[in-house]
């Protein structure tokens, strides 16, 4: 297949830290305190991503939270000592309600969050069968419960954020796309005048329960996208596990934006290897990305591009005071 043309521009590279799918005996180098997890944001924008998308988990034991306390303990550092754009997540993590996931959201009005665009079988429970060594309890329970488990985001749902962050507080949005059909249900909600702004979709692939990872699978969802909203929207790729930087190579010639960190995948490049920080898979995708004639966007350049409010308009320097 002919791959669609589009205008070469600078890369947005956004980094997802820690995530909630992962868990900490996968590796040793997951992001975990706040003060772990500032200081990997911090220091994967100094390589190159104006995006850091946010997670937030509880301190002894890694266990993903929604608490709002927890996130204060590392949003205003990360706000205080870069420039990058922070996403905070309104996905959450399995088992909590909406309002838990939108919690830190609704506090801190960020510039941008993650909205995802359609329930899903999200399947890590292969995860398990690969761990020998477990470090906390609860671990394997939550792996496994992805057998049996939803991640759950009816049209109700998602109207209920973009009316609470976009329309309410001014927040964008980065919209996760898991297949074709959530490009649809993007339609849907555009439609109804819902969101107002400039669009920035995640193609998300090689996840179990949605679209597979690879070349065509791609294509197939940038030219449905285009089908449906032209060819005005930015879009960037996350591919998850290995598939993560060919895929956002792939997608960076295509003249899109690209997706890294530990959140998506605990290895460097195709490999094996454990990625020892989120830092270096910053550091690797933009140095292939360089190496191919292509710059990297700085977050100056991504706001505009993304008509983002502003860090002023946030709530993080009143909070962190």
């Amino acid at each position: 297949m002919k791959p669609p043309r589009r205008e070469r521009r600078s890369v947005i590279l956004t980094c997802a830290i820690t995530g909630s799918i992962h868990v900490p005996s996968q590796s040793p180098y997951l992001p975990i305190t706040p003060a772990q997890i500032a200081q990997e944001a911090i220091d994967a924008a100094r390589e190159g991503a104006s995006i850091i998308h946010l997670h937030a988990r509880a301190p002894t034991d890694g266990r993903p939270t929604g608490d709002p306390a927890v996130y204060m303990q590392f949003l205003p550092p990360i706000h205080d000592s870069t420039d990058a754009i922070i996403n905070i997540t309104t996905g959450g993590a399995p088992g909590m309600t909406l309002d838990e996931r939108l919690a830190a959201a609704r506090l801190v009005s960020p510039e941008m969050t993650s909205l995802n665009m359609g329930t899903i079988n999200n399947g890590f429970f292969a995860s398990a069968d690969k761990i020998r060594d477990w470090r906390h309890d609860w671990e394997r329970p939550f792996l496994e419960g992805t057998y049996d488990g939803i991640f759950k985001n009816t049209f109700k749902d998602i109207e209920h954020i973009m009316r609470a962050l976009h329309q309410d507080l001014g927040v964008m949005f980065e919209f996760e796309c898991y297949d074709v059909g959530q490009l649809y249900n993007l339609a849907y909600l555009l439609d109804k005048g819902l969101y107002r702004g400039p669009l920035f979709i995640q193609l998300i692939v090689g996840i179990l329960g949605g679209i597979g990872a690879g070349l065509d699978n791609l294509l197939h969802m940038l030219r449905t996208a285009e089908r449906l909203f032209g060819h005005e929207f930015e879009w960037s790729v996350l591919a998850a596990g290995r598939h993560q930087l060919p895929m956002g190579v792939h997608n960076a010639l295509l003249g899109g934006n690209a997706r890294v960190g530990l959140e998506d995948s605990l290895t460097v490049g195709g490999s094996r290897e454990l990625a020892t920080s989120n830092a270096v898979q910053v550091s690797q995708i933009r140095a292939v990305l360089e190496s191919l004639g292509l710059t990297i966007a700085t977050p100056r350049e991504a706001r505009e591009r993304l008509g983002l409010k502003g860090r002023s308009q946030t709530r993080l320097d009143k909070l962190g005071r």
